[in-house]
């Protein structure tokens, strides 16, 4: 086992793990959307739906593992940005012009990973523990009860709109650190990274406006 553990404690090692922990994380964004979307059609289309995720067995097990891909994806993320800090030493990037050598997305992965956790930790304070924990007679009138704060709305709007520049680059940045980096497949990879992050930021935010403004 000591080739594991020096390829997990290795540069790329660290990068692989934290791309394949993303990747996971993404697909749980596509479900956690997919239900969320319910909302829009009806209360009782979102009630039937957040009964079956938590009553699922199986969903209930993968609970664990995503609460452990969420806690790996943020460690990695920390070690690895610390890394880069350190190899780049006392030398910041005043050579560089913004903009030309990195992203925006790319240069404020942490700052956005950081804000996205906070968010996290609201999210399941004022969701995941009541319905999980508490008896909560209708999950959508829970839901739609936080929408008609409007500053609970505006918090929900821009931590989806910092998720979606986080996924801008990392979605690319997964495909690439796995090895699917080609000349041909590239632009492909990107494009889709590109309509993910605008699709979700979007899905997510229609949900909270349109729930604010029936709560008039």
């Amino acid at each position: 086992m000591s080739w594991f553990s020096s390829f997990v404690r290795s540069s790329i090692g660290k990068k692989l793990i934290m791309s394949l922990s993303g990747l996971f994380l993404i697909t749980f964004l596509i479900v956690h959307l997919s239900v969320n979307l319910t909302l829009l059609i009806s209360e009782e289309s979102f009630n039937a739906a957040s009964h079956f995720m938590e009553t699922n067995p199986i969903i209930q097990a993968m609970q664990f593992v995503l609460a452990a891909g969420f806690i790996i994806h943020i460690v990695y993320g920390i070690m690895l940005t610390l890394q880069n800090r350190r190899a780049r030493g006392s030398v910041r990037y005043a050579a560089n012009k913004v903009g030309v050598t990195s992203s925006i997305s790319s240069r404020s992965m942490i700052i956005s990973g950081i804000i996205i956790l906070l968010f996290l930790i609201i999210h399941i304070r004022d969701f995941f523990v009541p319905m999980k924990f508490s008896e909560v007679a209708n999950n959508y009138e829970l839901v739609a009860a936080k929408f008609a704060n409007p500053v609970f709305v505006a918090i929900y709007i821009i931590s989806f709109l910092l998720l979606g520049l986080h996924l801008s680059h990392g979605f690319q940045s997964a495909f690439q650190s796995i090895g699917a980096s080609h000349k041909k497949y590239t632009p492909v990879i990107k494009a889709l990274g590109q309509i993910f992050f605008i699709g979700t930021s979007i899905g997510f935010v229609l949900i909270a406006v349109v729930l604010y403004i029936k709560s008039f």
